[in-house]
């Protein structure tokens, strides 16, 4: 019975289109706590600080139970999961909208980790699995994601103003029911392979493929710590380095807003190169970018420190699309979801030990700008991840 009401759902493609804006609902949704959280504290008569602890086992979850959903997708169809990810987070917010107390609070947005977690490895390997420009479309399903993160404290601050915490979850959470329908209509049967194409993909992993995947895993956990405390200290360091700029906080928590924005739409251009050009001399590039504007970020105040960090954020966002290329021309697609969700889990784990580096550095006496001259020579191990990077011959790829 189960297999008669799946069958509709699985084993179908769909446009990038319909992926993209996934890949913003995901970001979307995991982020409406982290605005809403003062006021769903003030409800419960809790502070900010208190609050915000019940909201980390939804990120824990989120890229924790990201291999499980890989193999669920490996076993029953990537489709099929996605189906469920959309009708998922949108009942897990609408049942944080209606949380009693902050328990019942802390288990939605668990929930809502869980399903969130299906996407990136998931989707990804959906995205990829056509051989189709795949730098290009990367980079703008990139964008599409950090679009979901700049959204976040906007939709939920409009919300705020009419409404309350709880509005914030269950609009959200309705459109996600609404989208996971109209997401369904979308789906395709998937087109089978040719014989030719048959015989160009491998069988198993591409020859030097530990050695790309060594470059990917230091370019992941370095890049990934650079990436999570860029985006989390720029904000506060605008506020303490622009001052003959703007004493407003709303002020330079724009002009952070506008750096990550911009920025984020160099994902499409380096997609774009990376089609063209040998993923290793681009990745190799990007690090070399990040050590130089990073540390320009340490010496400048006011506005030539915003188009300094401009520029070194979107050497920072640029290098997002490039290591899921390298997986999709080194690793085979039945084996991408599997690769896709370690990866993420590595960058979660980096990124989870961002706050307190960054808070036991600050609370020890170091100037703010000393951290981006730390960032600058951590960004030195993506420089060597695209050394290690080996040439690929385009018979030996994957993603043909």
């Amino acid at each position: 019975m189960f297999q008669n009401i799946v069958a509709p759902v699985q084993f179908k493609t769909v446009k990038d289109i319909y992926l993209n804006i996934s890949h913003f609902l995901d970001h979307f949704i995991m982020l409406i706590f982290a605005k809403s959280a003062y006021d769903a504290g003030r409800n419960f008569g809790m502070d900010y600080d208190e609050i915000i602890m019940y909201g980390v086992g939804g990120f824990v979850l989120f890229g924790g139970v990201a291999p499980l959903a890989a193999s669920l997708a490996d076993k029953f169809s990537r489709s099929l999961l996605l189906v469920i990810y959309h009708f998922g987070i949108g009942f897990a917010a609408i049942l944080a909208g209606f949380a009693q107390n902050v328990w019942q609070l802390a288990a939605a947005i668990g929930l809502i980790g869980i399903f969130a977690s299906i996407y990136h490895p998931v989707g990804i390997a959906m995205l990829i699995k056509s051989n189709r420009r795949i730098g290009f479309r990367l980079g703008i399903n990139g964008v599409f994601g950090n679009m979901g993160v700049a959204a976040a404290p906007l939709i939920a601050g409009i919300i705020l103003t009419w409404g309350d915490w709880r509005m914030c979850f269950i609009i959200p959470g309705i459109f996600c029911l609404f989208y996971g329908i109209a997401f369904i209509a979308s789906l395709q049967e998937e087109k089978q392979q040719s014989a030719t194409t048959h015989k160009v993909r491998h069988s198993g992993f591409s020859p030097n493929w530990k050695l790309a995947l060594g470059a990917v895993f230091l370019s992941t956990a370095s890049g990934g710590f650079v990436f999570s405390a860029m985006t989390f200290v720029v904000p506060r360091y605008f506020e303490i380095s622009m001052l003959n700029l703007s004493s407003s906080v709303a002020i330079t928590g724009l002009l952070a807003s506008l750096v990550y924005g911009c920025a984020s739409f160099t994902q499409i251009a380096v997609g774009w190169i990376i089609d063209r050009i040998e993923p290793k001399w681009v990745l190799f590039s990007i690090g070399v970018g990040q050590i130089f504007f990073i540390y320009l970020t340490s010496q400048f105040t006011d506005l030539t420190l915003f188009f300094a960090m401009l520029i070194a954020m979107s050497f920072v966002f640029g290098q997002i699309p490039i290591t899921d290329t390298i997986l999709s021309r080194y690793v085979p697609d039945e084996l991408r979801a599997k690769a896709l969700s370690l990866k993420f889990m590595l960058n979660l784990v980096v990124g989870a030990t961002v706050l307190p580096i960054c808070g036991i550095l600050l609370q020890s006496g170091m100037m703010m700008n000393s951290l981006f001259i730390i960032l600058s020579c951590i960004s030195a191990l993506v420089v060597v991840s695209g050394v290690i990077l080996p040439v690929q011959i385009a018979a030996d790829r994957q993603d043909q």
